[in-house]
């Protein structure tokens, strides 16, 4: 597994590379899910995880939640929202970051 640093740097070059029109789709949810591996597993626990260990839900949860759209979701990523720590993404990065959220909630399974 990279080190954060290096995973970082990795995410950071492919949010650049991907900073352009054609920043949607497989390859920008692929980049958002390297973000959150990077910055919010520490919190939101994998599917395989035991949630009691972490302070956050799954967002395999959190997508299935009502009112979970890609309106919401933008707008939860271009504000602070405490009591989570305050990251400083690139706006490709949000960007990548609702793409990777979207694709979960396309493969969640429906009540």
């Amino acid at each position: 597994m990279p080190s954060r640093v290096g995973a970082v740097l990795l995410a950071l070059l492919a949010s650049v590379a991907g900073s352009g029109p054609a920043a949607s789709g497989p390859a920008a949810a692929e980049r958002g899910a390297a973000v959150i591996e990077t910055w919010c597993r520490d919190c939101h626990p994998r599917p395989d995880q035991d949630r009691r260990r972490f302070d956050a839900p799954p967002y395999e949860e959190i997508v299935t939640w009502p009112g979970r759209d890609l309106a919401y979701f933008r707008r939860f990523l271009a504000e602070d929202h405490f009591p989570m720590p305050t990251f400083r993404l690139f706006d490709a990065e949000k960007a990548d970051v609702v793409a990777y959220l979207m694709a979960l909630q396309a493969r969640a399974p429906r009540p």
